[in-house]
């Protein structure tokens, strides 16, 4: 039985010589790239406006324990119901209860990474609960029983023709629809589900302290059809996204949709409260919020790294990383790709079995360049990667291999024991089915550098 290392390695090397997947990502993402230039443009100070946000959030992560009660004292307030989960499995339980007690057997959920990180539509699936996806995204990828892609859009491994081809199989639309045809479909399809359920889920954005609210940003409305229509609603958040004050959301949410689509705001930003008050016409008659630790606590214990936490999900980095465009979301195995879940994998699911996605990386720092909080995401892989080390989770056979490269590093006499021909040799008998599987082995010279520096001086003399 392989590993999840050993699985990454083959999935990622299928998806690196797929080239119709490289076609379509490099197209989407192509389309993103352009699109979020054009945004960012807008901006006056851009770097000012990331460094306010990286302070925003390094005093909210460092006073968690005094936040997270400020925002659970004010929603409770109005009305609304805080749940603490500890892990996942602590939160499925505590959702199939609200479940049970209101005698509910449909669901309806907007765009949720949280809910994938929990495996919820699994679990209520498991429990005769039928879940469905809203988002037009996530609801073509649980079509094909996928998980989402990417953290921003689920489905860009797809072409318009993938799609057109997925409905005309499964709803009988012609198989050259347009996209207007697809969403059109897709809409009298999902209209009915939300008539008929009885619980809305959501995950949120961001959670206010000061007035004890959840701000949800989207762009198809499907979220606030689910917040409304059902009469509860649970709204599932990591405790990490906390932000002091209402006030942050102006600058938090360009920052968001500027670095996730290029936009200068989302189509629909919402803000709530609680459940629905005395004179209100609208809005569900119970309100939940469960608030997700699930492994954050591990990485918030890491002084050097609990930066991670700081994450705004914006999926910039993603996008950014030579590495994702290669290899695609689904290899990473976990909800959360490409650099940034390499950084926060390993402490939430544990190190042992995901350490090696901190290696998968080229560390040319384009992630941390464009991150609008600021997380010095490079350098947290590097961390990780000392942390592996530090607790011995590689194996002996690599940890020789290190060592005697270190030992032959640190001495000149034995890095020039061995002439060019000697090492090359050696490259090519140890690392040709590995390294040099599918590349151009390095060559090296007949003499050191610093041979031919002595010789030349030499010489010169």
């Amino acid at each position: 039985m392989k590993t999840i290392a050993e699985e990454f390695v083959v999935a990622s090397e299928n998806k690196v010589f797929d080239t119709d997947h490289r076609r379509i990502i490099n197209f989407n993402i192509g389309k993103y790239d352009t699109a979020v230039g054009r945004g960012l443009s807008r901006i006056s100070n851009l770097e000012n406006a990331k460094r306010k946000a990286h302070l925003v959030k390094w005093k909210v992560i460092e006073n968690l324990d005094k936040v997270l009660p400020e925002f659970e004292g004010n929603f409770q307030r109005r009305g609304g119901k805080v749940i603490w989960a500890n892990d996942a499995a602590e939160a499925q339980r505590e959702i199939l209860a609200i479940m049970k007690r209101a005698h509910a057997k449909t669901v309806v959920k907007s765009k949720s990474m949280v809910t994938e990180e929990i495996h919820l539509n699994e679990f209520l699936e498991s429990n005769h609960i039928e879940s469905l996806e809203t988002d037009l995204g996530e609801y073509i990828v649980q079509l094909l029983g996928q998980k989402p892609y990417h953290i921003v859009t689920p489905a860009m491994h797809l072409s318009k023709d993938d799609i057109a081809k997925l409905f005309h199989e499964r709803f009988g639309t012609p198989a050259d629809a347009t996209s207007e045809q697809i969403v059109l479909k897709a809409r009298e399809l999902l209209r009915e589900k939300y008539l008929r359920a009885d619980v809305g889920i959501t995950g949120a954005n961001f959670l206010i302290a000061d007035t004890g609210s959840i701000a949800i940003s989207e762009n198809e409305g499907n979220a606030r059809l689910s917040t409304t229509f059902p009469k509860i609603h649970i709204a599932i958040v990591g405790i990490e996204k906390i932000i002091p004050s209402m006030a942050d959301l102006d600058l938090f949410w360009p920052l968001l949709a500027t670095h996730g689509t290029g936009q200068n705001l989302t189509v629909y930003n919402t803000i709530l409260s609680g459940p629905r008050q005395p004179g209100e016409t609208d809005g569900p008659e119970e309100m939940y919020v469960i608030l997700l630790d699930n492994g954050r606590t591990n990485l918030l214990a890491k002084k050097d790294q609990r930066q991670g936490l700081y994450c705004i999900r914006c999926g910039a980095c993603l996008n950014a990383c030579p590495i994702y465009k290669n290899v695609g979301g689904h290899t990473y195995n976990t909800p959360y790709s490409g650099p940034i879940g390499s950084v926060i994998t390993p402490h939430m699911r544990g190190m042992e079995d995901f350490k090696h996605l901190s290696y998968a990386s080229s560390l040319c720092g384009a992630c941390s360049e464009v991150c609008p909080v600021k997380i010095d995401i490079h350098k947290m892989l590097l961390i990780n990667r000392h942390d592996a080390v530090k607790e011995e989770l590689n194996t002996k056979k690599e940890g020789r291999a290190w060592g005697m490269w270190k030992k032959a590093m640190m001495s000149r006499k034995l890095t020039d024991f061995f002439g060019g021909w000697t090492k090359n040799a050696i490259l090519k008998m140890f690392f040709k089915k590995t390294w040099g599987s599918f590349r151009t082995m390095p060559k090296v010279a007949e003499k050191s550098f610093s041979k031919q520096w002595m010789e030349k001086e030499i010489n010169g003399k």
